[in-house]
C-alpha cells in the first residue's frame, strides 16, 4: 500500500512502480501534463484504450473544486470575507496555478483505479 502511495505520488507506472508516466517533471515549464505513451521499464502501454482518459477530467474537476473550497475557505477566515472581487481574482489565480497539477493527477488516479494493469504479466 505504502509502495503504491508513493508510486502514485511520484507519477510513476502503476505496473511496476519504476517508469516514469510523464516526460517532464511537474516543475517543468515545458509541458507537465505531457504523458509518455509506454513505460521504459515494463512496456506497458498508459492509454489502454481510445478515450481512456476522458473520465480524468471528472477525477480533475473533484480536484479543482476541493482546492476551490479550501482557498475560498482560507480567504474568508485568514482575509476576514473580503469582497466578490478578491474571490473572483484569487481564485482564479489558485486554478490557473493548480490545473498542471490536477490534470496530471486526475490521470494517474484514473490509471491506477481503474486501469487493472496490475493482474497483468509484465513482459520479460
Amino acid at each position: 500500500m505504502k509502495k503504491t502511495l508513493l508510486a502514485m505520488l511520484h507519477c510513476k507506472c502503476p505496473r511496476c512502480y519504476q517508469g516514469d508516466m510523464f516526460k517532464y517533471r511537474l516543475r517543468s515549464l515545458k509541458n507537465p501534463i505531457k504523458p509518455n505513451a509506454d513505460c521504459a521499464h515494463c512496456g506497458l502501454h498508459y492509454e489502454l484504450e481510445p478515450g481512456f482518459f476522458w473520465g480524468a477530467m471528472y477525477f480533475s474537476y473533484a480536484i479543482s473544486v476541493g482546492v476551490s473550497v479550501l482557498a475560498a475557505a482560507l480567504l474568508y477566515f485568514m482575509a476576514g470575507d473580503p469582497s466578490t472581487l478578491v474571490y473572483v481574482v484569487v481564485l482564479m489565480g489558485v486554478m490557473l496555478g493548480c490545473s498542471p497539477f490536477s490534470m496530471r493527477y486526475a490521470r494517474v488516479l484514473m490509471l491506477y483505479l481503474f486501469g487493472e494493469v496490475n493482474e497483468r504479466k509484465q513482459k520479460p
